[in-house]
């Protein structure tokens, strides 16, 4: 049982080292703690698997000890040991998620039978860490941080993360990521932010899109009480909010040229002064955004501050279409079958191998969420045990202008294809493509017209 950890806390120095001597000699790796506080601490310090607890400690109870360890430390399994042990405490530290009890003294055999049933308990907590962690190209516990998978195993993609995790280590350094929409640059975001040492405060994510242009200054900076109608408190806005933390400004390319000027202010003061106020307020802030459009052009547009721009692109990160890296197909295909699958409690579908050849060949207007929804179609509408082409309607499944021309679009043009196509894929319902596209209806419109997107006569806008 190799690179397992076991923990012994107990007051008596030659019991915890005569144990320790014990699990070493085993193949376990083992810690001494002889106080709560020394205990506490390593578990800190140290992804600890099994802890060997006394009841009895000096100024502690080893049951209050239990309840907390569990509670801080949900993998964490414990045997509780003790010379003054009776039915009552017994009962108190099963119901309290002990693993085994065991009462002083006892022999070298009963540990060995305790240490043999938790074995296989930690030995099958291990495999399926294994298996949850085998397609995500992070750690279990920075996956849980922010909540996401990162799937993948294209050379992009892990150049991608590789940007990610460098860039993490500079937690003020501003960062601007793009790509098309559904690519995953909110993923990479968080990332970014829980990887860094601003991770314990806020991430706060603001759709640049999303907030009207009326309240859009009083979101930002705050507001004082009574400084306009409804404004009945005082209300710290975004910047403010994210002191010590991460501003995640998505859709960048959308925030008003006047709000532009204020923003790039703030950044570069790191300062700010609420609607209606006069005093300026200090706080520490680290800004990523994000854009689906091509920022450069914009600026040529006058569309976009240059100097803005200059300020959030202190390090660039693209994100690659998902037609530009088919290798992530197959293993993003099998991920989310899986995920799905268990999620509505189904046996996990057998996927034929002509899924993976038509998906490699279709262009993919909505990337890695359209292929999310895809499979999630696919798992809730399934009959049989295995998933084929049927299962996966695309009306084009070949590579397209996009893909044939890829110098040609810049993002914007992409932008403007991915809606198009979308829409005509899914008959021009409006609500199903912003659902597909991880938009709102109202945002869809909005881009609709900016673009002028034009619903055929006759087609559902519903």
């Amino acid at each position: 049982m190799n690179n397992l950890k076991v923990l012994i806390l107990d007051d008596e120095r030659q019991f915890s080292e005569e144990l320790a001597e014990f699990f070493q000699n085993t193949g376990f790796e083992a810690l001494i703690a002889n106080t709560k506080a020394e205990g506490l601490a390593t578990l800190k310090r140290v992804a600890v698997d099994l802890l060997i607890l006394d009841v009895r400690l000096p100024g502690a109870n080893g049951l209050d000890i239990l309840k907390e360890v569990k509670a801080s430390y949900t993998g964490l399994e414990v045997i509780i040991v003790s010379a003054h042990g009776d039915m009552d405490t017994v009962i108190r530290a099963m119901r309290l998620g002990a693993l085994d009890y065991l009462r002083k003294p006892f022999r070298t055999m009963d540990i060995q039978i305790a240490i043999e049933r938790t074995e296989k308990f930690l030995l099958l907590q291990q495999r399926i860490r294994q298996m949850e962690e085998k397609n995500s190209l992070i750690s279990k516990s920075l996956e849980e941080k922010i909540d996401r998978h990162l799937i993948g195993v294209s050379p992009q993609i892990l150049k991608v993360l590789d940007l990610a995790m460098k860039v993490s280590e500079f937690p003020d350094t501003n960062v601007l990521i793009t790509g098309e929409s559904g690519t995953g640059k909110e993923n990479i975001a968080r990332i970014i932010h829980f990887a860094s040492i601003r991770k314990d405060n806020l991430l706060c994510t603001v759709n640049s899109s999303s907030v009207t242009d009326s309240l859009m200054e009083s979101e930002f900076f705050g507001h004082k009480k009574g400084s306009f109608t409804g404004a009945v408190a005082d209300k710290k806005g975004f910047f403010e909010v994210c002191d010590h933390g991460t501003l995640f400004l998505d859709e960048i390319a959308d925030m008003p040229l006047n709000l532009q000027a204020k923003v790039l202010r703030a950044i570069e003061e790191k300062k700010i002064t609420r609607v209606g106020d006069t005093n300026q307020i200090s706080t520490d802030f680290r800004i990523i955004s994000a854009s689906n459009h091509d920022l450069e052009k914009l600026v040529e547009e006058k569309k976009f501050r240059l100097d803005l721009l200059h300020r959030l692109n202190t390090l660039h990160i693209h994100i690659p279409p998902l037609r530009d890296r088919t290798e992530d197909i197959e293993p993003l295909l099998y991920y989310f079958n899986e995920a799905f699958s268990r999620k509505i409690n189904k046996p996990t579908p057998r996927i034929e191998k002509e899924v993976v050849a038509m998906l490699k060949n279709y262009e993919f207007p909505g990337n890695v969420r359209e292929l999310k929804n895809m499979i999630e179609r696919a798992v809730i509408l399934a009959h049989g045990n295995s998933l084929g082409v049927h299962d996966f309607p695309v009306k084009d499944k070949s590579k397209s202008y996009a893909r044939t021309n890829p110098n040609r679009l810049t993002l914007m043009e992409q932008e403007i294809e991915m809606i198009r196509q979308t829409l005509q894929n899914l008959n021009f319902n409006q609500k199903a493509t912003a659902k597909q596209l991880g938009i709102s209806r109202d945002t869809l419109i909005r881009k609709m017209k900016k673009y002028n997107i034009k619903i055929r006569r006759n087609e559902d806008p519903s």
